[in-house]
């Protein structure tokens, strides 16, 4: 009699309770737990969990590269669309074709032979500063207000033999799942949560199977306001998003984003053996340095401040810097709670449950807090328009909320105002419901729509203007 099936049921146990005594030792729920909080993290100190080891350069060349969104519109197509590449959009360490493309489009040959051109990561997580990509840096201008289906269309009407009707029809119907749920009011506002809750809902966990039907119940079709963090905070956090719900293995939550397209374990598999990689480049980014002048002696005037009003919730910085990984409560921070309650209030625990049915649950978990993680401040002055919500345009706003606007929108074309610390913007005197519909009303900053307020944060109100002024100088040094 074969002890096969003992071996293997002994194995499982020791894995269960190895992952059990991680979760326990992190301060989270068990994930075998029948707990119907398991699915909830406290506020406060986040723990950290075991990160697999990467090559930082190997992870830069996969994340440029590497087809991790492996379906899209056929390339003799997009050349139909878009026939010449601007040259300010190009990245070094690019290869074969994707060295002419754009710095948010790979290319790649699918397994008909026919070669398709994707978007990738760098589409939400790379901006420009003037004529310079810089990779990591939330781009504070993309724009999801429109539907993607109407690129898609465009894009079929050049598609030529089966092959390239087969690619582009994947592609078609990839968009077609998920474009309700994934377009925003607001330029510069991010839907990368709802837009993965609705592949979620049409892929089965266990085995990655695509259904044109949702599975479970999808997301809103409105997605809650988000900003999109800089990248090179992730060295530094213990969990992933504003709300830490990105908890366990991160390269594997990152996998996430290649549901578009990847139908099998094995195409995650693929992806994941390259995918440690490029959080070790994450981990090892750093951000762009302030490129104006700087008072030095106001600067460190600042520092003393920052030290006393600020350091125990964004952590330190120099020679020895610290962070504590605090997640701040909702009644402490006073910010816009909308999107914390949202992730907290179980109307979205079908999609954590995905998480745990799928073959990444037990190395990774759902499991946010109702709060805001506090974030790290290197390279704040480049993270602009800030709070979780892109909801106050400059860093001069957040440390005086009387700055604050309640409508507001960015100059075209973009332009930086180093006096504020943040893009240049304008105050208007109405919303979204004074102005018509179309490009010209998405531009603009409603902050009287849920989850796009400006309220909270006011610990630094209580300073003088001078005060202010100094601390202000020396987050420009961060």
């Amino acid at each position: 009699m074969s002890r096969k099936p003992l071996v293997y049921a002994a194995s499982a146990v020791v894995a269960a309770s190895v992952v059990a005594a991680i979760w326990v030792g992190a301060g989270l729920p068990v994930p075998f737990s029948d707990d119907p909080d398991r699915f909830r993290s406290p506020t406060g100190r986040v723990a950290a969990t075991p990160q697999r080891a990467g090559d930082p350069e190997a992870g830069y060349a996969a994340l440029v590269n590497e087809p991790y969104v492996g379906c899209g519109m056929p390339y003799s197509a997009y050349r139909r669309v878009a026939p010449e590449t601007d040259p300010a959009t190009l990245l070094p360490g690019r290869t074969g074709r994707n060295a002419e493309l754009p710095y948010f489009l790979t290319a790649h040959v699918n397994d008909d032979g026919v070669e398709v051109i994707s978007n990738n990561c760098l589409v939400c997580h790379a901006g420009r500063i003037g004529d310079e990509v810089v990779v990591g840096m939330g781009d504070a201008f993309a724009d999801f207000t429109a539907d993607p289906r109407q690129l898609v269309t465009q894009v079929g009407r050049y598609v030529q033999g089966p092959d390239e009707s087969a690619a582009w029809q994947l592609w078609a119907d990839r968009i077609e799942g998920i474009a309700p749920y994934t377009q925003t009011n607001t330029i510069g506002m991010n839907p990368a949560t709802n837009l993965s809750w609705a592949l979620m809902a049409h892929r089965d966990p266990r085995d990655m199977s695509w259904s044109d039907t949702p599975l479970i119940d999808p997301p809103p079709t409105t997605p809650v306001p988000l900003r999109t963090p800089p990248w090179w905070w992730v060295g530094k956090k213990n969990a992933m998003f504003y709300t830490t719900i990105g908890r366990g293995d991160h390269a594997q939550y990152m996998l996430f984003a290649s549901l578009l397209c990847a139908d099998s374990v094995d195409e995650l598999q693929e992806i994941d053996s390259y995918a440690p990689d490029i959080r070790a480049f994450l981990e090892d980014l750093t951000p762009p340095e302030y490129p104006y002048p700087v008072d030095a002696e106001l600067a460190a005037q600042g520092q003393e401040l920052f030290m006393t009003e600020c350091a125990s919730c964004h952590g330190t910085y120099g020679e020895t810097p610290s962070y504590p990984n605090r997640v701040v409560p909702l009644d402490e921070i006073g910010t816009d709670p909308l999107y914390a309650q949202t992730m907290t209030d179980g109307s979205l625990d079908r999609f954590y449950d995905w998480v745990a049915q799928s073959p990444h649950g037990g190395t990774v978990r759902a499991a946010p807090a109702e709060g805001y993680i506090a974030p790290p401040l290197d390279g704040i002055w480049a993270a602009a328009p800030y709070l979780h919500n892109g909801s106050v345009p400059n860093l001069m706003a957040v440390l005086d909320s009387r700055l604050r606007p309640s409508y507001w929108r960015h100059v075209t074309p973009q332009e930086y105002d180093p006096d504020v610390v943040g893009w240049r913007s304008e105050v208007l005197e109405s919303g979204k419901d004074a102005a018509p519909s179309g490009p010209e009303r998405a531009r603009i900053y409603d902050t009287t729509l849920p989850g796009y307020g400006n309220a909270g944060h006011t610990f630094s109100d209580r300073l003088t203007d001078a005060q202010r002024q100094a601390l202000l100088e020396y987050l420009k040094t961060l």
